[in-house]
């Protein structure tokens, strides 16, 4: 690989590595993979400390936010090796916020039960919300439903704040029978005894998590029109199977995940709403080449229905949604998870089904191995993936609405295994025009 190529790599890296401090903490911003994970530990070969710790800058800039400096740090196996915990803070212009988390810690030393709870405040020059004001009745097709206009938002300066804690319980059957940990041993970033993974059977294989999780968010819009906040303190009870090879960077096996949420009236939050939500992904690996030390297909497919949604109409054919979730929770579409290639939160609706295919091959080039002065990046492999995402939100359940009029894109990624944990930078196109996210895990 000539040097012109090198260097380019190299400074993809540092970015992804100096921004991702910042996006750690937006992950559940726009809650999409399972809020749970397999509890382990990894051993690198190349580095055998069992604490692995960094602190870096960020500085990035944006239209919306302007330019924002920053400075996030993680550290993990400081307490329990399967502990992780991080913070940020990042400010300028007139955007600034502030977050912290604590990851998998171990309930009195419980080797079943497991805590975690994070969360941000920030002041943001512009948010955008693809939802009517409070009481508006309005004709068809409504802010954020799957025919709306691209322009039909609010917009407004405003500010987000959001925090989750959740309890997760691992059963004690399949592959956790006899302990909950499990333990990883690393070369170059893959698995060092890499072996054919059993068969889906929850009873003898993988691992099953009981999950508790309360979230709360509170995004608040002020302009000239008037005021929109989406306040958010609800309570999930879900049940997630992983038995999939390595959780962080899956190459063969499945997950699934099957849950409840509810919020009642209560506190800032003034509809009382529902939402039913199931996941699967399956993974299927492909062997290596000349140039790359493992490629892999991946597969993902969500679906999720609001019982409590309802619609009322006046005589005028105008309509109001009431006992709904807010824009940013429940059936929603759009940014960092899925339909990379639309807004934030660009549909919303009663009932949601999502889907997308990965083609991921990480390279058996690694640019940093020979390079020093980036030895602190903890760089294991880089992996190029290339993916397309279909889907749609609707106002019915029904076969014939719900898989008729998908919506779609398709888009490029770089990611990076770096201490165990994978970054991503991700390269969307879709007929509303190119994203680009910066984020922290696989998006499934």
């Amino acid at each position: 690989m000539n040097a012109s190529v090198t260097a380019y790599l190299v400074r993809a890296i540092v970015l992804l590595t100096l921004v991702s401090a910042q996006w750690l903490f937006s992950i559940t911003v726009a809650q999409a993979k399972p809020p749970s994970q397999v509890k382990y530990s990894v051993q690198r070969q190349e580095n055998t400390k069992m604490r692995e710790s960094l602190v870096l800058p960020y500085i990035f800039s944006t239209d919306d936010l302007g330019l924002v400096i920053g400075v996030g740090a993680m550290a993990t196996g400081l307490y329990q090796k399967q502990m992780t915990l991080g913070g940020t803070v990042y400010g300028g212009g007139d955007t600034k916020g502030l977050g912290a988390g604590l990851w998998n810690y171990s309930v009195l030393d419980s080797d079943r039960l497991f805590f975690s709870a994070l969360g941000m405040m920030g002041e943001f020059p512009l948010l955008r919300a693809y939802a009517p004001l409070p009481g508006d009745m309005m004709p068809p097709p409504r802010p954020g439903a799957n025919d709306s206009s691209f322009d039909d938002f609010i917009q407004a300066s405003g500010s987000s704040n959001w925090w989750n804690v959740t309890l997760e319980y691992v059963l004690p059957w399949g592959s956790a029978k006899e302990k909950s940990m499990t333990r990883y041993q690393l070369v170059g970033g893959l698995l060092k005894n890499e072996t054919q993974q059993a068969d889906w059977n929850p009873l003898t294989t993988g691992t099953s998590i009981i999950v508790a999780r309360q979230f709360n968010r509170y995004q608040q819009y002020k302009n000239e029109e008037g005021e929109l906040s989406g306040a958010v303190h609800a309570l999930e009870l879900g049940l997630f199977y992983d038995n999939t090879d390595f959780p962080a960077n899956p190459s063969q096996g499945s997950s699934q995940y099957i849950a409840y949420s509810y919020n009642p009236k209560w506190l800032e939050s003034k509809e009382e709403w529902d939402f039913i939500e199931m996941e699967a992904s399956k993974y299927f690996s492909l062997g290596k080449n000349s140039f790359a030390k493992q490629n892999i297909i991946a597969l993902n497919a969500w679906l999720g229905y609001s019982p409590s949604w309802q619609v009322t109409s006046d005589d005028m054919g105008n309509s109001q949604v009431i006992n709904n979730a807010p824009f940013l929770e429940g059936a929603t579409l759009g940014g960092m998870y899925r339909l990379r290639g639309f807004r934030q939160n660009r549909f919303h609706d009663k009932a949601v089904v999502y889907t997308t295919a990965e083609y991921r091959m990480t390279l058996d080039y690694n640019p940093t191995e020979n390079v020093r002065w980036l030895k602190f990046l903890n760089l294991d492999w880089l992996q190029t993936v290339l993916y397309v995402e279909g889907g749609r939100v609707s106002p019915s359940f029904h076969r014939d609405t719900l898989f008729s009029d998908w919506k779609s894109d398709v888009g490029v990624s770089l990611r990076a295994l770096t201490a165990g944990i994978v970054v991503r930078l991700d390269f969307t196109r879709s007929k509303e025009g190119t994203s680009t996210w910066l984020m922290v895990g696989h998006p499934f």
